[in-house]
């Protein structure tokens, strides 16, 4: 890693302190806003990290890639998320989409909620066989709306009559949607931001 030319480590520190004014001053290269210091975060990452709006907005309107990822094979918009800072989250994620690039929540994994059998067992047509468990037991309705007895998608399928009307069941009956990765966020804790 570099230990960084004068401007990219005013670039660093406008974007560790928040200094959204001082990027608009520097009127960075894509040299130095691709440019890693010894920590092997951007400028952008470390905008991303603390959560400062004006400074992660002020490194894109500079060309900073929004998608661009270091050693640790995170992107600025998994930093903001991982520090729970969702409306840097967002403007990442926005301006990655807007560049045409990849959505930076692409790599998402299945998704599972669990319910106990008796609040499917209210769908109208539930089939009497699925599920010949007690009412109390747990099954799980998967982002595709299967439902299975176990949190792997495809295993033990207990039901999997996918229709217009079973989904709106699962919506409006058993308020199921698949998350966004923004729901997910928490409130970030106090201290570093960093990791």
């Amino acid at each position: 890693m570099t230990a960084g030319s004068r401007r990219e480590l005013a670039l660093w520190t406008a974007s560790k302190t928040g200094d959204s004014k001082a990027i608009g001053d520097l009127a960075p290269t894509r040299e130095e806003l691709t440019a890693r210091d010894g920590t092997g975060w951007s400028a952008l990452d470390w905008a991303a990290g603390h959560g400062d709006v004006a400074t992660v907005t002020a490194l894109l309107d500079a060309g900073a890639d929004p998608l661009a990822t270091g050693e640790e094979e995170r992107s600025p918009y998994g930093i903001a998320l991982a520090a729970g800072h969702r409306d840097a989250a967002r403007i990442l994620r926005e301006r990655a989409q807007q560049s045409g690039g990849q959505d930076p929540a692409a790599p998402w994994m299945p998704y599972c909620r669990a319910y106990p059998l008796k609040a499917l067992r209210a769908y109208h047509d539930w089939p009497a066989e699925a599920g010949g468990t007690p009412d109390d037991a747990l099954v799980y309705l998967h982002h595709d709306f299967t439902v299975t007895s176990g949190i792997w998608p495809g295993e033990d399928v207990v039901f999997d009559a996918r229709t217009p009307e079973w989904e709106r069941f699962c919506r409006r009956e058993l308020g199921f949607a698949v998350p966004d990765d923004l729901d997910l966020v928490t409130e970030p804790a106090t201290g570093s931001d960093h990791g």
